[in-house]
């Protein structure tokens, strides 16, 4: 590699860094974009002017077709879907250090890492690494694609043994690894893939859908270490420092997500490890209890009284993308008096900071959006907790319920205001299958229809 290219790497590298750092923050989350953009420009014109690239027509064929594909996703997906596309674009990085892996093995000396039955140890090694992390990283992130999509069951997946033979499937791997790089067997390298490519599902059926936004961060992680071995196996500086930034990024969020919700974050890598089958709250019938009810026109009638409301959105709000009506409506309340914020769960939706990009996409201030461990205590001399599409998050079976998949997670303590305002579609369990006993209690009005248009009949009530 010569200067000029080392150079345009390492300046492409700084911008993924100041990308990174940008995206730390709403605020500076735009210019955290622009920086990622550049450095990703930066780094394909690069690449057109290494000395080993002899034809343009292929390179420029997947970038036509790589940017169609992005930019017809871009415009059609919307913003409850992120999660699921987040998934699937981890589950191509994984696939492709995967198909990198196999070419290099069957035609080393286009990589220069040697000759058949010849190739140098350590590039045996990285491969190795690299294809395990990749086939792990696919099917791991096609299960979680399914169960954020609704194809799968977000229920826990569990049976007897199971632990056990995931034990054994790292194992054999690890074994059929060590085999490999001594032998150079291209069988035993299949079938070290396709053991990574099973263990992938079964570190990912485990783990419920309570807990898929560290799962999904988890995967972040993997792709980026996958990302790195694909680094080593091209000899592509950029995607080595590139992979390794996202590798670790993503697991130090998924342990601060893990600590947030008092997970381990040795249950989420190894798939549940240690945890034992539900014994009680997910997916139970619907108790048949008294439940208050209000039209909108009442939920109206206690914002525009309260000294003081917190808005808890979810992944309801999102759904019914009801965030523009919620700003009108706390517009509104604002201008009456009314002290309004927002309390935003780690997970509330279904990936980090879901909630976060709605809120700024409204244009909601910073000053008012604040984390559960800085508002927790105020519910408690709060008016109205006015709660929009929220479920798990807010669920006291968290705190009082041993039996329950959520128990041990932190919530938003909504049930401590003095009126709670909770809009819903339905009465039916959130997206943990576990019934939310908040609905019953004494303080709690349902107000049940789509968030959007509650939410819009609020503010024409408030206005008359």
């Amino acid at each position: 590699m010569n200067s000029f290219s080392a150079i345009s790497y390492l300046a492409s590298a700084v911008c993924f860094i100041f990308a990174l750092r940008g995206l730390s923050s709403p605020q500076t989350a735009r210019t955290g974009n622009l920086y990622g953009m550049a450095g990703m420009a930066l780094a394909i014109a690069t690449t057109f002017f290494q000395p080993m690239v002899d034809t343009y027509f292929w390179m420029l064929l997947a970038i036509a077709g790589g940017g169609a594909v992005g930019a017809t996703i871009a415009k059609r997906i919307p913003m409850t879907s992120m999660p699921q596309l987040v998934a699937a674009f981890h589950s191509l990085v994984g696939l492709a250090a995967v198909f990198i892996a196999i070419a290099a093995l069957w035609s080393p000396a286009q990589y220069g890492i040697g000759i058949p039955g010849h190739i140098h140890l350590s590039s045996l090694i990285e491969m190795s690494l690299g294809v395990v992390i990749g086939a792990i990283t696919f099917t791991g992130s096609v299960v979680a694609f399914g169960k954020l999509q609704g194809t799968l069951k977000s229920a826990p997946l569990r049976f007897t043994g199971q632990h056990q033979l995931n034990l054994l499937l790292a194992g054999g791997t690890l074994v059929l690894l060590v085999i490999f790089c001594a032998s150079e067997y291209k069988f035993i390298f299949l079938l070290m893939t396709l053991l990574a490519l099973g263990l992938g599902v079964l570190l990912i059926i485990p783990i419920g859908g309570a807990d898929m936004p560290v799962v999904i961060s988890m995967l972040n992680s993997y792709s980026g270490w996958a990302a790195a071995g694909i680094g080593f196996t091209l000899g592509n500086p950029l995607l080595i420092i590139t992979g390794a930034l996202v590798g670790a990024s993503g697991a130090i969020l998924s342990y601060i997500m893990c600590k947030a919700m008092n997970r381990s974050i040795i249950n989420v890598i190894f798939g549940g490890f240690g945890t034992q089958a539900d014994t009680g709250s997910a997916a139970t019938a619907a108790e048949e209890r008294p439940v208050k009810s209000g039209a909108a026109e009442d939920a109206a009638y206690l914002l525009q009284n309260a000294a003081s409301v917190i808005i808890v959105p979810g992944y309801g709000m999102a759904v019914a993308q009801a965030q523009h009506a919620v700003r009108e409506m706390a517009d509104m309340l604002e201008e009456a008096g009314v002290r309004v914020r927002y309390a935003i769960h780690p997970v509330a939706g279904r990936m980090p900071g879901h909630m976060n990009v709605l809120l700024a996409e409204a244009n909601v201030p910073y000053d008012e959006v604040f984390e559960l461990d800085e508002i927790n205590n105020d519910f408690s001399t709060t008016d109205v907790a006015f709660v929009i599409g929220a479920n798990d998050v807010t669920n006291p079976a968290a705190k009082n319920d041993p039996s329950s998949p959520i128990y041990g997670m932190p919530v938003l303590d909504v049930e401590a205001a003095r009126t709670v305002v909770f809009v819903k579609r339905s009465m039916s369990s959130g997206y943990a299958g576990v019934e939310n006993a908040l609905f019953y209690n004494d303080n709690t009005m349902m107000v049940f229809g789509d968030a959007k248009a509650v939410c819009e009949a609020i503010v024409k009530a408030l206005k008359a």
